[in-house]
């Protein structure tokens, strides 16, 4: 019985807990990010408007539209897509915010192929400017 008691304790303090999730700070802005490509750790950089989100990676420049379903999630879709892969949307997903410095998001392609597994690729992008 006293450990019910706990566990019921233990469940209430851990049910209050909130994610911070300020989505609208992050619509636009520079930001970076790393990620990892055969076992090398690389650094990307992109830079997002209204309508619009430029990568800067490994020397190359790639443009896309962007589409926002709400403050949190918003749709990618390249603007010259050389192949059949960069042809599909991606969603992407702010998870949780951390101030305005930095925010966790998950990425997956925006239409599930059938027969495929869906594949969520998670990262942190961190603000450089504003």
């Amino acid at each position: 019985m006293k450990n019910f008691y706990w566990l019921c304790a233990f469940l209430l303090l851990t049910s209050c807990f909130e994610v911070e999730r300020n989505c609208s700070d992050f619509k636009t802005g520079e930001f970076e990010f790393n990620y990892t490509i055969d076992g090398v750790q690389k650094t990307g950089r992109f830079v997002r408007t209204d309508t619009l989100n430029i990568d800067y990676y490994e020397e190359q420049i790639d443009t896309s539209t962007v589409r926002w379903i709400n403050d949190c999630e918003f749709i990618l879709k390249k603007l010259n897509p050389t192949t059949n892969a960069e042809k599909e949307e991606i969603h992407m997903k702010i998870l949780t915010t951390e101030g305005s410095t930095s925010y966790t998001f998950e990425y997956k392609l925006a239409v599930k192929k059938p027969n495929r597994p869906l594949r969520i690729e998670r990262g942190t992008a961190y603000r450089i400017k504003k």
